[in-house]
């Protein structure tokens, strides 16, 4: 699931509907116009212009993370697919001019959490500057905190890296979450999480299921062996008894992790084809 199908699925559990959505990816909006078909396909953003497009409570996307990513060769911004960025912000932009600045009121930004530090961290002084219209200063250590805010021209942003293993997945994938209010001072009431509360907040299996439905229902609380099925390419199959998936990748070069409980470590190594298998306890 990517950026376009994922905010709309995680929107429609609270009762906000998506009303278009910018891709030119033919398999993303075949899955987005399969499960939200009153959804509008407005096609490719830098031919778009905020002033025209339908009005909206909240934008969100997440830029292309290849240009920041660990896993890239980290040209940040300054790669044509992460510039992209500054695509969204324009629509941002003329959107809150062309309706004196009423709308969006909200914008939600995901990516990689290498997006902190590439080009030595003045790629993300870049993104805190677009948002709030206003200078800001690199951390004195060099290095952006994993969470944080920044105010700037009636802007309320806010920012926090988040593991996906702790939202009731079985799947380890910290990523960046940025929250920019265009209108007031709530974008750290909205991302920040309560301490008070076990792990990071009040959900589970889905958006809807309480802290306490979740640790009954979490893998490695259930009961039995858990084990992971990791193969992503290689020469060799991991087995993995943590009962958490590595990130998915778009490019397998595989098959993607499966976890199960209630196996038989021996049995499933021994009806294994590949030329290594390695347990990993």
């Amino acid at each position: 699931m990517t950026r376009e199908e994922g905010f709309p699925y995680a929107a429609s559990f609270y009762g906000i509907r998506s009303l278009w959505a910018s891709e030119i990816v033919p398999e993303c909006v075949s899955i987005t116009r399969h499960h939200f078909p009153d959804m509008v396909h407005v096609g490719d953003i830098t031919r778009l212009d905020g002033a025209k497009l339908p009005p909206v409570d909240i934008i969100t996307f997440g830029s292309p993370c290849q240009g920041l990513s660990l896993a890239g060769l980290r040209r940040g911004l300054a790669d044509e697919r992460s510039g992209l960025f500054m695509e969204a912000i324009r629509i941002i932009d003329e959107m809150r001019e062309a309706t004196h600045g009423e709308y969006p009121k909200f914008a939600i930004w995901e990516n990689v959490v290498g997006a902190t530090s590439s080009a030595t961290g003045r790629d993300y002084q870049a993104v805190l500057a677009a948002f709030t219209k206003s200078k800001v200063s690199m951390p004195r250590s060099g290095k952006w905190a994993n969470a944080g805010m920044a105010r700037g021209r009636g802007v309320d942003l806010a920012w926090c890296v988040y593991d996906a293993q702790h939202f009731g997945t079985a799947q380890r994938r910290r990523r960046l979450f940025l929250v920019a209010d265009f209108r007031g001072k709530s974008a750290g009431e909205i991302l920040f999480v309560p301490k008070s509360l076990r792990g990071y907040f009040e959900a589970g299996g889905t958006p809807r299921q309480g802290l306490t439905a979740f640790a009954e229902s979490r893998p490695d609380t259930a009961g039995g062996e858990i084990v992971v099925l990791n193969d992503q390419g290689g020469v060799s199959l991991t087995v993995e008894r943590s009962g958490l998936s590595p990130t998915l990748r778009s490019q397998t070069h595989g098959n993607l992790p499966v976890v199960a409980a209630g196996f038989d470590l021996q049995q499933i190594t021994s009806k294994t084809n590949r030329s290594t298998l390695r347990p990993v306890q």
